[in-house]
């Protein structure tokens, strides 16, 4: 298992709405510097709904993130298969807001811990990720989406 908290300056349904409407989502989930784009973005969220993220810099060298949620909780909780790999995690991002912020608890679940320990470098990104995700917030709470 392996977690990851971070507290954003907004409201949890300003937060949720950015993990869960693809438009938002695809502006900040990718980190800026790796340099390859997002090519696709399609996003069914709701409990039994799917996902998949399509990236290269052209048609022909392409690979995806994809799966189906689980639990889709509005807006306190999504739970997502990653079924790209054979031993993908179960991944869980929890919302709770306290004083117009939103602490955010993102969790991954790997079956063993070999899977585990093969996908650390995969969260290399994630400071990354949380600073544009800060950067979308405050312009999504100072009504600019």
């Amino acid at each position: 298992e392996m977690v990851v908290t971070r507290i954003f300056d907004a409201p949890a349904r300003i937060v949720f709405e950015a993990w869960t409407n693809p438009e938002l989502f695809a502006r900040w989930w990718v980190p800026k510097s790796i340099g390859i784009p997002l090519r696709s973005c399609e996003m069914d969220v709701r409990t039994g709904g799917t996902y998949r993220l399509e990236f290269g810099k052209d048609a022909e060298n392409t690979w995806a993130f994809f799966g189906r949620y689980l639990e889709v909780v509005p807006p306190s909780r999504i739970v997502w298969t990653n079924e790209e790999d054979e031993n993908g995690a179960v991944s869980t991002v929890i919302f709770v807001e306290k004083d117009g912020k939103t602490l955010l608890t993102f969790t991954e679940v790997y079956p063993t811990k070999e899977a585990l320990d093969e996908s650390l470098g995969g969260m290399e990104g994630t400071p990354e990720q949380f600073e544009q995700l800060d950067e979308l917030l405050a312009t999504l709470s100072a009504g600019g989406a």
